[in-house]
């Protein structure tokens, strides 16, 4: 009797192999499989995000706008057009208050507000214009006397509304969260490691804003309408610290600060 007359019939050895190398294939892709779903890896691109990104434009406008009036604190930073001015900006808002500089193509000055207190200050060439384009030398006598101090602008004065906009986290979020036209939702992205979604206005031409997939569905970038800037913010809830300027470094000009702007 043959070995393969035996009650056991024994395959050949290349189909063995091929057997094996199958079995090890399969159980290969399995294996994958099974990671990319623990892992989470699918074309999905919220999983893991607040899920705003799934919203209508209009939605997630709502909601990042409710995130941004609700926050105690953010720092705003970038370049707004406003008329024929440019204003570079770089402020630190609170809730009661803020602090931080803005600069114009021809000086910068900073700006602290607690409350109803505002102070300006600014070297004396600021100072000296602030009547008119041709300072008289009395006017530059007086500037030098303000140069890097803090100069107290009284509320009842017409350049306190002026200079105080750029401290007021309210008023001025609302200004630049602003979008212009209908909304659309844009692409997922990422800024500065943080995941985003993009909504637009007018297809861009009214504004877009990114707004963040991680926790809070806050505005981190801004691209204002008409090339109006682009404004960044950041530390949302991040606490910030007023505190008045030591008297020494103050001028207080009392009831009007007596300037023409």
């Amino acid at each position: 009797m043959s070995a393969t007359s035996s009650g056991t019939s024994r395959r050949p050895r290349s189909v063995r192999r091929r057997a094996g190398r199958a079995t090890t294939a399969v159980t290969a892709c399995a294996g994958l499989a099974l990671a990319l779903t623990a892992c989470g890896g699918s074309d999905d691109p919220d999983a893991g995000t607040n899920g705003v990104g799934k919203l209508s434009a209009a939605k997630i406008h709502k909601k990042t706008v409710a995130a941004a009036e609700s926050a105690n604190s953010v720092h705003v930073t970038g370049k707004l057009v406003s008329g024929r001015s440019t204003y570079e900006l770089d402020m630190q808002l609170a809730q009661n208050g803020g602090k931080g500089t803005v600069g114009t193509k021809d000086t910068e000055f900073s700006l602290l507000r607690i409350d109803r207190s505002l102070w300006v200050k600014a070297d004396a060439d600021f100072w000296a214009h602030q009547k008119d384009a041709a300072p008289s030398k009395s006017d530059n006598a007086a500037a030098a006397k303000l140069d890097g101090k803090y100069v107290k602008v009284p509320a009842e004065d017409r350049t306190y509304k002026q200079f105080s906009g750029f401290t007021e986290k309210e008023s001025l979020l609302e200004t630049l969260l602003s979008l212009h036209g209908s909304l659309s939702r844009g692409a997922h992205g990422e800024l500065d490691g943080t995941r985003t979604i993009r909504i637009a206005a007018a297809q861009g031409n009214g504004g877009t804003l990114d707004v963040s997939l991680k926790g809070e569905p806050y505005p981190l970038r801004l691209q204002r309408a008409g090339g109006a800037g682009v404004v960044r913010f950041a530390d949302w809830g991040t606490h910030i610290s007023l505190e008045r300027p030591a008297d020494n470094q103050v001028v207080d000009y009392g009831e009007n600060l007596g300037s023409g702007n």
